[in-house]
């Protein structure tokens, strides 16, 4: 499950590298935590969201408790009702340079990243729609994880090539189901001494 990732490039920059229109100018940190903005590629433009759709979960007394975000969709519950509308409907680029696993013992785990060798921008694939709570807001798709991380963790995001790209986007709900497999080329692996430590909301996955 990806809850941090990193975007070193600026809107204008991805925007140009992807071919669309930059929206507003927009802040977002280097480093990208649950519930916090992050850059998204939707209908033709970059532009910020928050990572995460809202989960509205009820207390033992019935109250309603404060809504989490759910950062990562499964491949496979895609057509499932939380997923289902903006999977058909809404389905987004995310412009990543690493993600990163928590990797070790508990209480001591350190953070390692991955990424595409020799890209500094690659393309994960994602879903977006509007949200009472926090405005527009997406969430990226996880498939079954590479070999090269097997002994961190079992699913990664859904990278995307260029060439598939416009067939999440613009393609057929059965197209785009076709294109969730697992990253067939190597990718890098950066072990680091950093800390793993959260950032931003506590994340939920369905």
């Amino acid at each position: 499950m990806c809850n941090l990732y990193r975007m070193t490039k600026g809107t204008a920059e991805v925007a140009k590298l992807f071919a669309v229109e930059p929206g507003p100018a927009t802040n977002y940190a280097h480093e990208v935590y649950p519930g916090l903005p992050g850059l998204v590629i939707a209908d033709g433009r970059a532009r910020a969201m928050h990572w995460g759709f809202p989960l509205v979960l009820t207390g033992k007394q019935g109250q309603q408790l404060k809504p989490k975000p759910v950062t990562n969709a499964r491949e496979d519950k895609l057509l499932t009702p939380f997923w289902r509308d903006s999977f058909v409907h809404r389905r987004c680029l995310v412009p990543m340079s690493q993600w990163a696993e928590a990797e070790g013992e508990k209480g001591r785990m350190t953070r390692t990243w991955y990424g595409l060798p020799g890209e500094e921008v690659f393309a994960v694939a994602g879903l977006w729609r509007p949200s009472a709570e926090w405005g527009d807001v997406y969430t990226l798709v996880m498939v079954d994880g590479h070999p090269q991380m097997a002994e961190v963790h079992d699913r990664m995001p859904l990278i995307l090539s260029h060439a598939a790209q416009n067939y999440w986007l613009d393609g057929t709900p059965e197209e785009a189901l076709a294109l969730c497999r697992t990253w067939e080329d190597a990718i890098s692996v950066e072990r680091t001494d950093a800390r793993w430590a959260g950032g931003g909301a506590q994340p939920q996955l369905l």
